[in-house]
């Protein structure tokens, strides 16, 4: 009997075809209600993502599952401060993608101290980003139209 072949994972530059794919995946209500962040409908969504392409500070990635589109990895300037953050299709979650694609695209960026927000209650994005060496340096809490009402999140750092 032959063995399979390990499936892959990588990260590429953001095509426009991509787009289509992370636009389904923000729809999805459990991932909406898990990073506490509302779906945009097609408009809001395409001017978001033209925005984001047209920042040349943004780093952005199309993550790859076994050669399909899993979601994204970004890194942007906020408040003066580099951020992380990351969309995986729910199809994509379990598999520890998250935390692979995270490594690798850290790699890639010397800014430190670098930051993440994470809700509370997503405890596997929380795990993801303490694999990856971030600590929880605070909290804060926000407004969530998903939540209706207030987001309690975690304020996570990489030094």
């Amino acid at each position: 009997m032959k063995a399979s072949a390990p499936v892959e994972m990588f990260l590429r530059e953001v095509t426009e075809s991509d787009l289509p794919i992370f636009f389904e995946q923000q729809l999805d209500p459990d991932a909406t209600r898990m990073a506490a962040f509302p779906a945009r409908d097609r408009e809001a969504f395409t001017a978001h993502w033209a925005r984001i392409l047209a920042d040349a500070s943004v780093i952005i990635k199309t993550i790859l599952w076994d050669g399909q589109v899993a979601g994204n990895i970004v890194s942007f300037e906020q408040d003066g401060r580099r951020e992380v953050g990351y969309w995986l299709g729910k199809a994509y979650w379990g598999r520890g993608i998250a935390s692979q694609a995270l490594s690798v695209f850290l790699d890639d960026i010397n800014v430190r101290p670098l930051y993440a927000h994470v809700a509370k209650h997503n405890l596997a994005s929380l795990r993801v980003l303490e694999k990856n060496g971030f600590t929880v340096i605070g909290a804060s809490a926000g407004i969530s139209e998903v939540q209706d009402g207030k987001i309690e999140e975690y304020v996570m750092e990489k030094r």
